[in-house]
């Protein structure tokens, strides 16, 4: 078994803010990363009321437009490796799929009731992927969602492979990442700068507080905000 690189107190630390406040403190905690390591294009999110999950990735692809080279035990085989590999430690996961299908990605769901059902039962929180998913209705409850699209057929949906770096819809991902997810879309924490993060989170929210408390009273003026920013530069 693998240890877990952070604890279970950080990570539900960690899913007590949303996904646009963790990439805001990841500019001051890690300002490199103010360009890359989170989802640049829209996600459909089926079940946007769902906590943000936290989780470390477990990455594979699929396609949908031709038939699988594999058929028969050999197929068999390596879909249970990789279930096997769904259910490593440690836990919890966060499963990242890209669709190799090109300008057809989406052409076909690996995703729907059986699929979310297994994951879930597997250690998984949610699956984000740039392909589509389906069966809306019969999801696995409390299994979240991030997806290029909805459709309604399999196609030809199948394992290209896992275990290897993905990119979706920007985010480059890697096996064993640290994956924040919400309704918004997701980002890669690195892991040197996960356990600073809360500190920030919090100094973001006073800060930001000395302008919201402000702006949403009667008769907020452009002098009440000068104000506000001066009471900033007073927090740390």
């Amino acid at each position: 078994m693998t240890a877990a690189p952070h604890t279970a107190a950080l990570l539900a630390k960690l899913a007590e803010f949303d996904t646009p406040t963790i990439c805001n403190a990841l500019e001051i905690v890690a300002p490199e990363r103010r360009l890359t390591g989170f989802t640049t294009k829209p996600l459909v999110c089926p079940f946007p009321d769902l906590a943000p999950i936290v989780g470390y990735a477990r990455t594979a692809t699929v396609r949908a437009s031709h038939a699988h080279e594999l058929s028969g035990k050999p197929a068999r085989d390596q879909r249970l490796a990789y279930y096997e590999y769904i259910a490593s430690k440690p836990a919890p996961t966060i499963t990242c799929i890209q669709d190799l299908d090109g300008h057809d990605v989406g052409f076909g769901a690996f995703w729907g009731e059986v699929q979310s059902t297994v994951h879930k039962a597997l250690g998984s929180l949610g699956v984000i992927t740039d392909g589509c998913i389906r069966d809306i209705p019969a999801w696995a409850p409390g299994f979240q969602a991030l997806a290029g699209s909805i459709a309604p057929s399999h196609g030809f949906t199948h394992l290209a492979g896992f275990g290897q770096e993905i990119r979706i819809h920007g985010m480059l991902v890697r096996h064993g990442d640290l994956i924040h997810a919400d309704r918004h879309g997701a980002v890669v924490i690195p892991a040197a700068a996960a356990e600073k993060i809360p500190a920030a989170c919090d100094l973001l929210t006073r800060k930001e507080a000395a302008i919201l408390d402000k702006a949403r009273k009667p008769g907020f003026t452009v002098a009440d905000l000068k104000k506000a920013f001066e009471e900033q530069d007073d927090i740390h």
